[in-house]
């Protein structure tokens, strides 16, 4: 018995031992595939709601809206588990004939629209031309088939300075500051937050659509930059520089803060939807925005209406401007002066093409009334700044703004694009007295800007551009200013990854 149970023990030791031999050799070759897949590039991840447009790396949604919701990365992109970093940088240099110096903090960095304080010729440094150098982190986790769930966050940021782009730090560094000795400033929507881009989660669904919270572009601004020849360019772009038109009447609105927004396609069909639910609880700042779009015969057509309670504009406090002891305790991140309105907005867009030319047009109308429910001295607002002063009768007849814009892109070669693009802006007499000249900021006046642009990708992650934008502003948008008219001959060097 026992001479019988030792051959079992042995047989069945040797048994065990071949079964630990073939199960190492299996964790062996598993070991081999798993760092073969490991080395391999990235396979393509859907990780937004709609794709970027090239020129334009910022945009976090509706962005092309001749596909379904998605932002493909390529095969060198930089994505582990359906995550996926990825920037841009945009350097280049710049002559104005009549300009402001260069701001450290302002979104742009440069004046490149003619503005009021546009004033002695300019040659140095232009950041952020063609597009705003920025850095994000975007996601898609696939949580059942069919649903995922997609977040994106990006901030915007100068090359020339190293700062987060903040227009309201800009603003706040102008205050009490004469004309004629004024830096680059602009109001924005970007205002030293730490992600002052986006900052969004949600849903998304090849057939349900998606569905994302937090802060996100307005369904205007992605309108813009979809249906812009320039893309929302900087130096090349009215509507791109000044992003009124993005923000449904004011730039900061251009991108909502606790917002929700829902886009579907539906075959040629598109729906959209955003929400900004008031800070205050009380209904005075709300934000709603619609929109429809349908594809048809190489035509793509999309119309976004939109109504905004207390939109405010910003400027530099006025010179002399004393703030009293409560006001600096309170002042947050900085005082501004602030401008009150209740906004309606139209905005209507079209896009074709035909062989290697894409043709562009699109068409705003804009309504300002005084707010019904009037800003009090003291608001905080975006990135933690504060209204020293206040304006809430700016509009006792309505104010009307239209903006139209048609261009086009010719794709030259499957690495150069040659784009061009007009641009005009009017405004009706809505003050006490009715004019039509640069006596006062509410007489009727226009905007117009012509611009041209080459862009030539001479690598795979780099391109280089040169073009200018004439602007020039004649009658009530001419109140004030210093000069009428500016060029801005620009080149220029992005790095995207």
């Amino acid at each position: 018995m026992h001479a019988d149970e030792s051959s079992n023990i042995k047989t069945q030791s040797e048994q065990t031992r071949e079964q630990n031999q073939t199960l190492a050799k299996r964790v062996v070759e598993l070991e081999k595939r798993l760092r073969k897949l490991e080395t391999q590039p990235a396979k393509p991840s859907v990780v937004s709601a709609r794709p970027a447009p090239p020129a334009n790396p910022e945009v976090s949604a509706a962005g092309n809206y001749d596909k379904a919701p998605s932002i493909v990365a390529d095969a060198g992109s930089l994505t582990w588990h359906g995550i996926t970093l990825y920037g841009a940088i945009d350097m280049g240099l710049a002559y104005q004939t009549h300009g402001t110096p260069l701001s450290n903090s302002a979104g742009f960095g440069l004046g490149y629209l003619i503005s009021k304080n546009s004033n002695k010729p300019y040659f140095g440094a232009a950041p952020n031309a063609l597009s705003a150098s920025n850095l994000g982190l975007k996601g898609n986790e696939e949580l059942l088939p069919g649903l995922s769930t997609v977040f994106n966050l990006q901030t915007s940021f100068l090359p020339t300075s190293g700062r987060l782009a903040d227009g309201l730090g800009s603003i706040v560094q102008n205050n009490g500051v004469p004309l004629t000795s004024q830096t680059t400033f602009a109001d924005s929507s970007k205002d030293g937050q730490a992600l002052n881009s986006v900052a969004y989660g949600g849903l998304s669904s090849p057939v349900y659509g998606t569905l994302t919270y937090g802060r996100q572009n307005s369904l205007t601004l992605d309108g813009v930059i979809a249906y812009d020849p320039m893309s929302g360019s900087g130096a090349f772009s009215l509507v791109g520089f000044q992003v009124a038109s993005a923000g449904g009447g004011n730039t900061e609105n251009a991108r909502i803060d606790n917002s929700l927004k829902y886009t579907v396609n539906l075959g040629p069909f598109r729906v959209g939807a955003a929400a900004q639910l008031s800070p205050n609880g009380d209904g005075s700042r709300n934000i709603v925005q619609g929109q429809v779009g349908v594809d048809y015969l190489g035509v793509s057509f999309d119309a976004i209406y939109g109504h905004v309670d207390d939109a405010i504009s910003s400027a530099p406090l006025a010179v002399g401007f004393v703030p009293t002891g409560a006001q600096l305790a309170q002042a947050g991140s900085g005082l501004v002066a602030g401008t009150g309105a209740d906004n309606n907005s139209l905005m209507l867009l079209a896009r074709y093409g035909v062989g290697p030319v894409k043709f562009y047009a699109g068409y705003e109308n804009i309504q300002y009334g005084n707010p019904r429910v009037p800003l009090p001295v003291g608001e905080t607002i975006m990135g933690g700044y504060t209204l020293g002063t206040v304006t809430n009768t700016a509009f006792s007849n309505k104010k009307v703004t239209q903006v139209f814009w048609a261009g086009a892109k010719y794709t030259v070669s499957s690495d150069v694009d040659l784009m061009a693009a007009y641009y005009h802006e009017q405004q009706n007499s809505f003050g006490a007295i009715s004019c039509s000249n640069s006596s006062l900021a509410t007489c009727s006046g226009q905007l117009d800007a012509v611009s041209i642009v080459v862009d030539y990708r001479f690598a795979k992650r780099f391109d280089a551009y040169a073009g200018a934008m004439y602007s020039h502003v004649a009658n009530g948008l001419a109140s004030g200013f210093l000069n009428r008219s500016t060029i801005d001959p620009t080149v220029g060097m992005r790095f995207q990854f």
